[in-house]
Parts: C-alpha cells; structure tokens; sequence
C-alpha cells in the first residue's frame, strides 16, 4: 500500500470512531503512572491498579485475547486485554486476570466512555496514542503487563510510522519521525540538554551570573563573521541577526557586573558543514579583574566537569583520535607553531608563501582549483595565516592551549605585556578542532577604536567577515570597564565529543524549504 491508501483507510476509520460519538483527540488524560515506574518497580506495583498512556507500537489480536505494546518518553509497557464475562460473584484479581471479570467498566459504560474493548481493537492502529487503566501484573510467559478489558483513544493517527527511516534529508526534515523510529536520535537531545545544564551548573557555582542579552543589533560584532540582516517595522530599521555574545556582555561589565554569562542561539550567514550550522547555540562569560591565564585553568576545569556530567568520562575517540582530557593541558605559542611546521613568520608574513602553503595543501571538496586559487587571491593575509594554522589544528589530538596569536587577528584582545605584536588569548585544541576561544579583554578605548578602524577599513575593502565600527562600544570604555577575561564556546563541543555532524545532533537543522 501507498501512504495515500493508509491515510484513506484511517480517516475511514476515524470517521466510524466519530459516528460512535468517541472524540478520537480528548483533552485530558487521566495517566496517573509513567511506564518506567510500573517496570522497574514491578514488585511494589504487582497487584495494584495503574493508569499508563503512550503511543502504540504493536497490535496482536486472537479473538477474545488482545495484545498493545506501549511506548512512553520513559519505556515500553504491554497491555493485555481480555473480553471479560458479566457475572458481579467473581470479582477478585485472579477472576480478572481469568477473564471472570470486568476490571473497571461494562461494555455499555465503556462505550459511553469512549473506550475501546476487543471489538474496537480493529479502529486502533500503530502509531494511536492511547489510555489502559488496569492491573500490573506479569503474563503466563513472564512479561510484565497491564491487565486490563478497555483502553481509551488519545490521539488517532493518520500517518503510519516507518519501520525504518534512514535517508538523512528525510530524517532531518521530518524529525519528529526520526525520534520515534530511531530514538537515538531522541537521547543524544537529552544528552545535549545535559551539556548545556551542565555549563549553567559549574557557572552559578563560581558565582556568574546569567544575563540574557538582545538578539537584534544595529552594530554586530565580537567575532569574523557575516551577519543575518533583518528589518523591524516598528522603527522603520534594519537590525542584525547577533553573530556573537561579546560586547553586551562586556557592556555589563561596564555597568558594574563582574561575572556574567549567556547561553543562547546566535547566527553567522556562512556556509553548512560538519562543525558550522548558520544557527546554532553559544556560550560566553566574561569575568571582571581576571586575565587569561587565570581563564585557562578556570575553563579546563568547567570543559572536564561539562564532560563528565555529559558522558560520565574524559576519554574519547573521535575522528579517529584517542583523546584524554584528564592531564595538565600543555600550552603552545601561536608564532611557534606555525614557524615549527611551515617555516612562517607571522610577523612578517610572506603573503605568496602563505597561498603556496594552502594550494600544496589543497582538498578538492568545495572549489575546483583554479576558483580555490581566486579565493586565496581575495583573501585577507591575516585570514591567510588563520587558514595555514588550521592546516596544524585539523591534525592535532590535543588536548592543548595555544596561545598568543597576533594582534591581526586578535581585534578584541588585550596585546600581551612582553610582546605587543601577540595577544593575551588562549583556545583550547581537541580532536582537531577549536574548542572555545578567550582572551584578556581589552579595556583601553582609544586601542580598541584604532582596531575596530581597521577592521571596518577591511570590511569597507569587500572582507564581508571583518568587524564593524561600533562606536557606542567604544564609548562605554571611555567610561570605563575594569580588566577581565572572556570566555566563548558554541555547542560545537557537544557535536564533536558526540561524534556526529551538526546537523545531526540538533533537533531541526536549517534545511532548503521544500514542498
């Protein structure tokens, strides 16, 4: 059958439960017991009676016998149903589970009830949301039940689930089918609420406080990235979707904050790929009167902790590294990395040695090579040294620290007191990837100013990516704000760990609108 046939078929069906006067889609339900409760504490439930609810996953009817396997968020539960013989003398339990005796309801009163005996188990399908209030008990087989000789129809489905569900652009479009069939799918959210229940736990701990700031902007900034534009009608304006947490945060801390995080979506108009959705979930703190050393040892603790609250463990395969979490973090330079391994000086870069280095090092998965190499020819040398360092970080286990990347690429870091050509910023590298990114704030207006200049030179010049010149954020320095380290990472942690993709541990990535 075609899905056309099944959904004629149950609307049929759906028309004859209404023609019986059942609201096949009540209101309420009257489940007093979660499915888990019931099995896992059989021997306390044994005997007593319980109301479950859930999604039908299985029918088998022999005539006078009747068989539901049930489904809630907590597990699986059978139903057995019986027709029951009208004689008021029998009335124990063990009548009942003989079939001697109506557990709760006649025919008659069942049927005003709009419940379902053996009869009715024809109008019932798989996928139905249904009621069985009964007695717990185990089968003749072993298998633990709820006797029972009605059940009550919660919600009558049109759609038959599939048994399998395995084509990944149906399973992202279709999610809530993909949950059901493959409830994987389902535990890897719970874990993903765990992570970020996890980081609020360990913040709130240390005294940080959560601050919930705007998602439209008239300025963006805080990271290289192009933003979402979007029009408000109310002031006649256009906003931008926030790319980053940052400077609200920093903000805070100008008004006399002096621990302060959020966790929420934020949105960079780029590409899709394994570790970059355009939409996903960040986080960033900012702590007043610390600079980035005290920030390495305070985010390798809260990375371990959010690990083990998550996943129970510190160990790791991913991508085809071993990583352990649990050891000192060691702590490379920047400038050093570079140099060990392509001969670069970051300092005075060779903007053709840079082009060379990526072109030897080419992967035909996005651009055929000639529209690589026009890439690379309108591309920023400082974002040509970025794209040289991730050639190292992609290859890299870690876990380790680098640190003091130059001031180029830095436009929001404090520069470093033995170096001014570095600055003040540590990331975390694991599995190849950036794991989070931080730095000692830079608090000096009349610096800052200078660098948001130069960047919105850059963006002036056709780099889509570079900052804007946010004047009002420069002049909240001018008020001042005391010095601090700020901390940000995205739920690209969890996605990495988790060993999946992006858009396979959300639970409804961004997909091309379709019919």
């Amino acid at each position: 059958m075609i899905l056309e046939d099944y959904r004629n078929e149950r609307l049929r069906k759906l028309n004859e439960i209404r023609e019986r006067g059942i609201d096949p889609y009540p209101a309420k339900s009257h489940r007093n017991s979660k499915i888990a409760d019931v099995v896992n504490h059989f021997d306390e439930k044994k005997g007593q009676e319980v109301c479950i609810a859930g999604r039908i996953v299985a029918i088998r009817s022999f005539g006078k016998l009747a068989f539901i396997k049930v489904r809630d968020y907590t597990g699986e539960v059978q139903v057995f149903m019986r027709t029951m013989q009208r004689d008021p003398k029998h009335t124990s339990f063990e009548d009942h589970k003989l079939g001697r005796a109506p557990l709760s309801v006649s025919e008659k009163d069942g049927m005003l009830q709009g419940l379902f005996g053996i009869g009715d188990i024809k109008l019932l399908d798989v996928g139905d949301f249904i009621e069985a209030r009964g007695i717990v008990d185990k089968t003749q087989t072993g298998e633990i039940s709820v006797f029972c000789n009605h059940v009550r129809l919660l919600t009558k489905t049109l759609r038959p689930l599939p048994e399998k569900f395995t084509n990944k652009e149906e399973r992202y479009r279709r999610r809530y089918v993909d949950m059901n069939v493959n409830p994987e799918v389902r535990e890897r959210l719970v874990r993903r609420s765990k992570f970020w229940q996890a980081t609020r736990d360990f913040m709130n701990s240390h005294g940080f406080i959560e601050v919930n700031i705007p998602v439209l902007e008239h300025t963006t900034g805080g990271a290289d990235a192009e933003p979402f534009v979007t029009h408000m009608n109310a002031l006649d304006e256009d906003f931008y979707l926030r790319i980053s947490h940052e400077l609200p945060l920093k903000r805070l801390l100008g008004g006399g904050f002096e621990k302060v995080y959020d966790i929420g979506p934020r949105f960079r108009n780029e590409g899709v790929d394994d570790e970059h959705l355009p939409e996903h979930i960040a986080f960033e703190a900012y702590a007043a009167y610390e600079d980035y050393e005290d920030g390495m040892k305070f985010y390798e603790e809260m990375i371990k902790y959010v690990c083990m609250e998550t996943w129970g463990t510190l160990k790791f395969n991913v991508g085809g590294f071993e990583i352990d979490l649990d050891c000192e973090w060691p702590r490379y330079k920047y400038a050093d990395l570079l140099n060990d391994k392509f001969g670069v000086d970051v300092f005075n870069p060779d903007r053709e040695q840079l082009i060379q280095i990526l072109l030897e090092n080419w992967e035909a998965k996005d651009l055929k090579k000639d529209d690589f190499v026009k890439k690379l020819e309108n591309t920023t040398t400082p974002h040509l040294i970025d794209d040289v360092w991730k050639l190292i970080r992609k290859t890299s286990a870690g876990p380790y620290w680098v640190i003091e990347e130059p001031l180029s690429l830095s436009p929001l870091a404090k520069k470093s007191s033995e170096n001014p050509l570095v600055t003040e910023r540590f990331h975390p590298i694991i599995a190849g990837t950036e794991m989070g990114n931080g730095f000692s704030e830079l608090n000096d207006p009349l610096d800052q100013l200078e660098r948001f200049t130069e960047q919105q030179a850059a963006r002036d010049a056709g780099d889509a990516e570079a900052q804007m010149l946010d004047m009002d954020f420069v002049e909240m320095l001018e008020y001042g704000m005391p010095p601090a380290c700020g901390w940000g990472n995205s739920e690209r942690n969890f996605w990495l760990l988790e060993g999946v993709s992006g858009r396979e541990a959300v639970p409804f990535p961004t997909m091309k609108s379709r019919e």
